[in-house]
């Protein structure tokens, strides 16, 4: 019977640990989610945000390197940026501008951890300013984000009860071999 128990209380908990990036969103569905939350300067971190209409966009912050390109469907878009090289711990706003509304967040950085701080800025890999390196004709096609395809939150819950469920019925197909024949 502990089984069961294991296998429903595991279940529970990856539904919830599914549904809480979700919850982090307004209730209109507007909002900015920065992975990871808080990153280092010098860090890459992906935008995700929801609400817009239209299909491409871009976020600003005095914490980034350059404006991230932002490009989706369905009212969600994604990109990446890099956090500035020379930027403080603190929080920093963004703001997102897509289809001629704008979405504001937050991003938090954090102090870098090692000892990259004292380390003079010729050894610094990441860019402290945007790099114009080119593109041509081909930016637009280059800047879309091909993981912006994935399951939306509502196909992620779905798969997420099924594999519960899933769970549940092979915890109970197990404890009722193990009780053995009658």
């Amino acid at each position: 019977m502990g089984s069961i128990r294991l296998t429903l209380c595991t279940g529970l908990l990856g539904c919830a640990a599914a549904l809480a990036p979700a919850a982090a969103q307004a209730a209109d569905g507007r909002g900015v989610t920065v992975t990871p939350a808080s990153p280092a300067p010098g860090s890459e971190v992906t935008l995700r945000v929801g609400g817009c209409s239209g299909t491409t966009g871009s976020a600003s912050s005095a914490a980034f390197a350059e404006d991230a390109r932002l490009s989706g469907h369905d009212g969600t878009l994604a990109g990446a940026t890099q956090v500035r090289s020379t930027v403080g711990a603190g929080s920093y706003d963004v703001k997102v501008s897509c289809a001629g509304s704008v979405v504001t967040g937050t991003i938090t950085v954090v102090a870098q951890q090692g000892g990259q701080q004292d380390a003079p800025d010729a050894l610094l890999s990441s860019p402290v300013a945007p790099v114009h390196a080119g593109g041509g004709g081909t930016a637009p096609l280059a800047s879309a984000d091909s993981r912006a395809s994935g399951p939306d939150t509502a196909q992620a819950v779905t798969g997420l009860l099924l594999a519960g469920f899933a769970a549940a019925a092979v915890g109970l197909l197990g404890a009722r071999r193990s009780r053995g024949p009658r």
